[in-house]
C-alpha cells in the first residue's frame, strides 16, 4: 500500500513539473504630462489567423463606485470588439485594477486557466493599453504553444506601453 502511495505521489510530482509556463512582463511608462491616469490594459492570446480569443487579464478602475470603470472598457478598441462586451466584469479571476508606472509581472502555467485549454499551434500574444485623456497602443508577440524549449518574445511600444516581453518555458 505504501510503495502504491508513493508511486501516486510521484506521477503527481512529475506530471506537476511537466507544465510549462508563460511569464508577461508589461512596462508602463511614467508619461510626462498635465493629468496622468493609470492605462486600462487588457490581455488575451489569438490563434495565429486571429481566430479563437483566451482571455488573460484586465487591468481597469475596479474600484469605481457602482461599477462605473467598466464604462472606458471599450476605449480597448480591438479587445471589445472581439471579446469584451460579451463579458460581465469584473470577472473572477480575469479582472484586476489598474498598474502605475513601472513593470509589472503576470505569470501562467499551462496546467490552470487560463492556459489549459490551449491546443497545440500558432498563436500570439496581444496586450492593448488605452488611457484616458491619452492614447491608444496594440502590440502583439507570436508564439508557439506548447513550448518545446525556452523561448523569449518582445515589442516595444512608442507611448502607452514600454517593453513588454513574453517568457515561455517548457
Amino acid at each position: 500500500m505504501r510503495l502504491l502511495i508513493s508511486a501516486a505521489l510521484t506521477t503527481l510530482a512529475a506530471g506537476s513539473s511537466l507544465a510549462s509556463e508563460a511569464t508577461i512582463s508589461i512596462d508602463i511608462p511614467q508619461l510626462s504630462v498635465v493629468e496622468y491616469h493609470k492605462p486600462y490594459v487588457a490581455m488575451w492570446v489569438e490563434k495565429a489567423d486571429g481566430g479563437k480569443i483566451t482571455n488573460l487579464a484586465v487591468w481597469y478602475d475596479v474600484k469605481h463606485k457602482d461599477n462605473e470603470g467598466t464604462k472606458w472598457l471599450k476605449d480597448l478598441r480591438q479587445w471589445w470588439r472581439r471579446t469584451g462586451r460579451e463579458l460581465t466584469m469584473p470577472a473572477d479571476g480575469l479582472s484586476s485594477p489598474t498598474r502605475a508606472a513601472g513593470t509589472h509581472q503576470i505569470k501562467f502555467d499551462s496546467a490552470s486557466k487560463p492556459l489549459d485549454g490551449l491546443t497545440p499551434g500558432s498563436y500570439q500574444l496581444v496586450i492593448e493599453a488605452a488611457r484616458e485623456v491619452g492614447g491608444r497602443e496594440l502590440l502583439k508577440i507570436p508564439f508557439e504553444w506548447p513550448p518545446k524549449a525556452a523561448a523569449n518574445g518582445k515589442a516595444k511600444g512608442e507611448r502607452e506601453l514600454g517593453s513588454v516581453s513574453l517568457k515561455l518555458t517548457p
